[in-house]
């Protein structure tokens, strides 16, 4: 992974003491809370309901096993002894003191962490996917990519003002799991005939209360243009967007008032005065950053088959495991690991403890290469484990609670903190999806059902992307009372789709029952092994829009 050089050190060593200095003025009412807001907000720190929340960047979602102790040491030392990890490869703590900020901003720069552009109208943490650089349908490795733009957007002068947040991710597989079609700049990176990587370039995604799919405005964008394209869009978009109105002033805001292919040709006549100027990544830049992704020492990947296939016949717990948590790898005698953060009601989906933490590094190290993953399912990896060492990686992850064999079901609930933290939120996701994993605690029916989406917002800001579940439930605020919409057919990946409201809202306690009679119409009319996706495409809503609502029809 990357490591920082001298300029990243100096840079946050400089960007630590300034805010040192404004949290001690604030302190000090030497500066207001009005006046303190957005020096705060540009170092990720939020005023939450309870508290301030710090929102730390994970960068493209990759982090050592000595960044995950840290990170286990914050919780432990200025928070609950927990963390919360987003999805946007992001970790929040939920309890922090002001007058701790500053040490917390000295202890994530010890370790080459930061919180840097998490908040604020800028350009927002670059994301992939979480099997980048090992995932076995890979076509190149997407992170030397995202780390360039990475540094090309930090702390960028003429992008510290855009007229709302910006979001880019990049994908470089044949499935796209990093949620390309809903971000502000999709990048995905395929091949050409000849081999010559190459990127298609999607603008005007996004989810929030007027959720859209990106559009397609540049293909067969020659790698060494990155920077540059990507410069020329936001120029456009800075010098378009609109400020009147936040609710109108996202980039996907924009692509459709210009309509795409407007929106693409104004971007080609800006990049037309970029194209090829000092920002163009050179093959030694390139070769630079990519050196900090080296692939590790897999020489010792010898494996005896016949031991991992004794245990998936010997154990049935393992077995669903490995069919669930366990990853194709690009390496003989490997594979990558999911640690599922969601046990149910033990833990609110991406709450993960300060000691889970430390066991995840432990396990990194013993097991891997001291790398973790994080998924913007809330989910963490480990990259590279020898297959040999699955079943004992199996037995010690369990024993932190890290081992549930849900990855892709349906109790593997995506959901944001909603409103028992956020000041945003109508209503709280967390009890929601509590109830819902306790009605459908039975691993051998949700094995049946097979992959099935359920993500939660508690706002239109939409940070749990329930626009994107199979089932999406929105909370929403009536007469000062907590309500749930909710939506079906939602989808990310190549075959992204966005979810269509099927009625009336529901309260909280309906909530377990909607969903028992959204599954049972998906069972009542699956073909085979289709997907919930499939049928859903397949039959439309209506079927469950009339069991849903059959009692107020009756």
């Amino acid at each position: 992974m990357y490591r920082y050089d001298q300029y990243d050190l100096t840079l946050l060593e400089q960007r630590t003491a300034q805010f040192r200095d404004q949290v001690a003025r604030r302190l000090g009412d030497a500066l207001s809370e009005e006046e303190f807001l957005p020096l705060r907000l540009q170092n990720g720190l939020y005023r939450q309901r309870h508290a301030y929340m710090l929102r730390v960047a994970i960068p493209y979602g990759t982090l050592s096993s000595a960044q995950m102790r840290v990170l286990a040491e914050i919780g432990l030392r200025w928070d609950r002894g927990y963390g919360h990890f987003t999805t946007r490869q992001n970790i929040q703590f939920n309890w922090i003191n002001l007058e701790d900020a500053p040490d917390i901003m000295d202890r994530l720069a010890e370790a080459e962490m930061h919180a840097i552009q998490t908040s604020g109208n800028v350009v927002r943490n670059i994301t992939t996917e979480q099997f980048a650089g090992v995932a076995a349908d890979e076509v190149m490795d997407p992170r030397p990519l995202a780390e360039i733009l990475r540094q090309w957007s930090t702390l960028n002068p003429e992008f510290a003002f855009l007229p709302r947040k910006f979001k880019i991710a990049i994908s470089a597989s044949a499935s796209d799991r990093a949620a390309v079609q809903a971000h502000d700049v999709g990048i995905y990176l395929y091949r050409a005939p000849g081999g010559e990587p190459l990127l298609r370039i999607l603008a005007g995604g996004g989810l929030g209360r007027t959720p859209m799919l990106g559009s397609v405005i540049r293909e067969a964008l020659p790698w060494q243009h990155l920077t540059t394209y990507v410069e020329a869009i936001l120029r456009v978009y800075n010098r378009y967007g609109r400020r009147d109105n936040k609710y109108k002033a996202r980039i996907k805001i924009l692509v459709q008032a210009l309509g795409a292919d407007a929106f693409a040709a104004e971007v080609e006549r800006e990049w037309a005065l970029l194209c090829d100027s000092p920002s163009t990544i050179t093959a030694d830049e390139y070769r630079r950053v990519a050196a900090h992704f080296a692939t590790p020492d897999y020489a010792d990947a010898a494996t005896d088959p016949a031991v991992l296939s004794a245990h998936l016949a010997g154990d049935a717990a393992f077995a669903r495991w490995h069919r669930r948590n366990v990853h194709p790898h690009q390496r003989l005698g490997y594979a990558s690991v999911t640690l599922s953060t969601k046990p149910g009601i033990a833990a609110p989906p991406g709450d993960v403890t300060s000691a889970q933490m430390d066991v995840v590094a432990d396990l990194a190290d013993t097991f891997g290469f001291g790398e973790i993953r994080v998924s913007h399912e809330q989910n963490l990896i480990l990259p590279d484990v020898r297959q040999r060492d699955l079943f004992a990686l199996w037995q010690a992850a369990g024993a932190a609670g890290l081992a549930t064999a849900n990855v892709g079901l349906l109790t593997d609930i995506i959901a944001c903190p909603g409103g028992d933290y956020c000041s945003l939120a109508n209503a709280r996701s967390i009890p929601l999806a509590h109830a819902i994993q306790a009605r459908f605690d039975d691993l051998d029916f949700l094995h049946d059902l097979g992959e099935l989406s359920l993500n939660i917002s508690g706002c239109v800001n939409a940070c749990g992307h329930h626009h994107l579940g199979n089932i999406g439930i929105l909370g929403v605020d009536k007469n000062g009372e907590e309500w749930y919409q909710v939506t079906l057919g939602g989808e990310q990946g190549q075959e992204a789709a966005i979810g269509k409201v099927i009625g009336r809202s529901f309260r909280a306690g309906e909530m377990p029952d909607v969903v028992d009679k959204i599954i049972a119409t998906f069972c009542a009319h699956r073909l085979g092994d289709e997907s919930f996706a499939q049928t859903c495409r397949r039959i439309g809503l209506a079927p469950f829009k009339a069991r849903v609502y059959a009692q107020e029809e009756g």
